[in-house]
């Protein structure tokens, strides 16, 4: 219900959601994630927008930069998002994803400031992701750029806003699927995510 929230509330948002949880997918995958642990980044990568369901339209759909007030009305989506998962059963390790999916390595990201292995591991592969799509779809406020453009800034961003060892596997990942987009039917993505979602996480693993 949620995806289909968001994909209503703004149809460009709900397709950029399926396009970072693809290469999140892969990525994890490349990364050696047990397949419960894939499926939860999978799900958190579907999610990791949820919170601007609270984000006023002017913000949303803004064409131009926004100001100070309005940019931290924005970065408060993903507090938001972690609040909605969190009150679902089960959801807590979701939300933790969402929650942490625009730190940076370097510490400069939000809400919290965490660096480097203090963010989550499936949280610093949503981030790539994420910054992958929004460099090469078009918004309202950017043009897109090639792919082999967006994925050498990523690479230039290593080690500084993303996580080196990511990065790698992102770029790796995305090139695999600019190859062979695959694409799991969403009853089959859903059903295992959320059974995946269900399980319960170890305190302290990277995921909890």
């Amino acid at each position: 219900m949620l995806l289909a929230a968001l994909a209503d509330r703004d149809p460009e948002l709900g397709a950029h959601s399926c396009d970072v949880a693809d290469a999140a997918t892969t990525a994890a995958q490349r990364l050696g994630l047990s397949r419960r642990c894939v499926a939860q980044v999978r799900l958190a990568a579907e999610l990791h927008d949820v919170g601007k369901l609270a984000i006023p339209e002017r913000i949303l759909g803004k064409p131009g930069p926004l100001n100070p007030a309005e940019w931290e009305i924005m970065k408060s989506h993903t507090e938001v998002g972690a609040r909605i998962l969190e009150a679902m059963p089960g959801m807590a390790p979701i939300g933790a994803l969402v929650l942490a999916s625009h730190e940076r390595h370097d510490g400069s990201g939000y809400p919290y400031g965490l660096r480097g292995e203090q963010i989550p591991l499936g949280a610093r592969i949503i981030a790539v992701c994420d910054a992958y799509d929004a460099m090469t779809t078009q918004r309202v406020y950017n043009r897109p750029v090639s792919p082999s453009e967006a994925l050498a800034r990523l690479r230039a961003a290593a080690g500084s806003q993303f996580d080196p060892i990511v990065v790698s596997a992102v770029c790796a990942a995305i090139q695999d699927l600019l190859v062979t987009p695959v694409r799991s039917s969403v009853e089959t993505v859903m059903s295992e995510s959320l059974a995946a979602s269900l399980t319960p996480v170890p305190h302290g693993t990277l995921f909890a």
